[in-house]
């Protein structure tokens, strides 16, 4: 298989050969017209002598051309190329639908790798919308439990289901896989999902791709100007290391008004899911509701940090919250942000290119500001895990891992290429939501925990009901023995 890349490999060795041919025939370096073509100058200068040296030397140069490939086979302890017998190998997810042409230079080699992995070690990969979100985590229980003739890896999501089977031995043991070395930047270290999904010396899934931003805050730029407010504060704040608590809520202050003077206010400071911006305010404040600590889960609920934010988050949505109609959907919050009703909406990068994608008045987006625990802007890594069945068995889960990890790996010539960047820029509106805060957010982001301790559901347990009037002490009194008697039982199953 001759890719674009090897050509770029031939071009540049077929170059170097020549130019030391000629050096050796005693030429000065020839001059070109702007092309590979000598010009008509460089041939009538051309000596008897040196042509017949040209000439002789011909042979060699062409001995010379044979395809240099930028990849690396790889071959079992006989030296024979690994063969994965033409297995058809799905991953399954529940968005994915037909692949797309490659946009730039990036998917096209990217492609191309894809493609000569496939052809070299004998097997075929795609990946396929199968389930979709609320059934993906029983769906793979459902079917590590029957067993199957396909050759599926699954993504699944933090879930209870998901924890379950773990608990249950239904996820194939990764770590003793030999083709994956968790130790590769890929897998990100101990912030990646090998380290969250893992108990005791055993990992139960991974996640090779680049991280998703999570949440940050989408800020509506007419809104702070209608406010007197250029609307690159946050971004000068953010870049300054000012963007706090503080900060936040005194912008909070001058945004919301009662623009007619009839009492009523017309323009809120913020509009949002009330979870995600009380959750968003713990993780800002170096808060967590459970923690780990030396292979075992630890209650944080209690901690300075963690209770602090959880005061300063009811607070703040209690004041400056948009107030839903009677009647309204659950997510009446992404309408009333596209209608201008409220300056700030806390919401997940990806909606940049969804529900956000058509709003009328230009939008940053900004992290969610520190807290006065935190050194830092942070977010919190929620990537899909990736399991294999524990129904299959070694040989089985060992061709499934060592095809995700060629695909997933960097392309070749990319390596530090950011190939997330261009669909955000792509999907944003300005240059420094990606350059000033997606940048951070891919690399400042951070693990929680809770999510996988067996029937701690932390939104019917703690954020839904945080504004109903009781105080964040005596939410917390109410949950304090169950919370820990969950994770008491999760601990002994590590």
């Amino acid at each position: 298989m001759k890719n674009n890349i090897v050509k770029k490999v031939l071009a540049a060795s077929l170059a170097t050969v020549m130019t030391v041919g000629l050096a050796a025939c005693g030429n000065d370096p020839a001059p070109t017209t702007g092309s590979d073509t000598p010009s008509d100058s460089t041939v009538e200068q051309s000596t008897p002598e040196e042509s017949s040296s040209e000439e002789s030397a011909a042979p060699e140069e062409s001995s010379s051309e044979e395809e240099v490939s930028p990849y690396t086979t790889l071959t079992d302890e006989n030296g024979n190329v690994y063969d994965l017998g033409g297995m058809e190998i799905i991953l399954r997810d529940w968005w994915t639908g037909e692949p797309g042409e490659p946009a730039n230079d990036f998917e096209e080699a990217r492609d191309e790798y894809r493609d000569w992995i496939q052809e070299t070690y004998n097997f075929t990969f795609k990946q396929q919308a199968i389930s979709d979100w609320g059934s993906a985590p029983k769906d793979f229980v459902d079917y590590a439990t029957t067993g199957g003739e396909e050759n599926y890896i699954f993504i699944v999501r933090e879930d209870a289901a998901t924890t379950a089977a773990i608990d249950t031995g239904l996820m194939y043991d990764l770590a003793t896989l030999d083709c994956l070395d968790f130790s590769e930047a890929k897998w990100r270290g101990d912030k990646g999902v090998h380290t969250l999904m893992s108990r005791g010396d055993s990992i139960y899934a991974m996640y090779g791709e680049d991280t998703e931003p999570r949440d940050g805050f989408y800020f509506n730029k007419r809104l702070l100007e209608d406010a007197g407010i250029d609307p690159n504060k946050p971004y000068e704040l953010q870049e300054a290391g000012e963007w706090t608590w503080d900060a936040f809520t005194e912008m909070c202050a001058q945004v919301q008004r009662d623009t007619d003077s009839d009492g009523v206010i017309d323009v809120y400071a913020m509009t949002q899911n009330d979870s995600q911006f009380i959750n968003a305010a713990v993780y800002s404040n170096n808060g967590d509701y459970v923690g780990r600590e030396n292979g075992q889960y630890v209650y944080k609920l209690e901690t300075d940090e963690t209770v602090e934010a959880l005061n300063w988050a009811v607070e703040t949505l209690n004041q400056y919250k948009l107030p839903y109609p009677e009647g309204a959907e659950w997510n009446y919050y992404e309408q009333a942000f596209l209608n201008g009703e409220a300056v700030f909406c806390i919401e997940g990068a990806y909606k940049a290119s969804g529900p956000f994608a058509n709003m009328e008045d230009d939008f940053g987006f900004v992290c969610f500001p520190k807290g006065p625990k935190a050194s830092d802007y942070t977010n919190v890594y929620s990537n899909n895990p990736v399991v294999i069945p524990a129904c299959y068995d070694a040989e089985k889960a060992w061709n499934l891992a060592f095809a995700y990890n060629l695909w997933t790996d960097p392309v070749p010539g990319y390596e530090d290429y950011e190939g997330w960047r261009a669909n955000y820029n792509k999907n944003f509106r300005d240059s420094e939501s990606v350059d000033y805060t997606i940048t951070r957010m891919m690399t400042n982001g951070r693990l929680t925990y809770h999510g996988l301790i067996s029937n701690l559901d932390l939104g019917n347990n703690l954020t839904y009901g945080l504004l109903d009037g009781k105080s964040v002490s005596e939410h917390i009194e109410a949950i304090r023995e169950t919370w820990q008697a969950y994770i008491e039982e999760s601990n002994k199953l590590q």
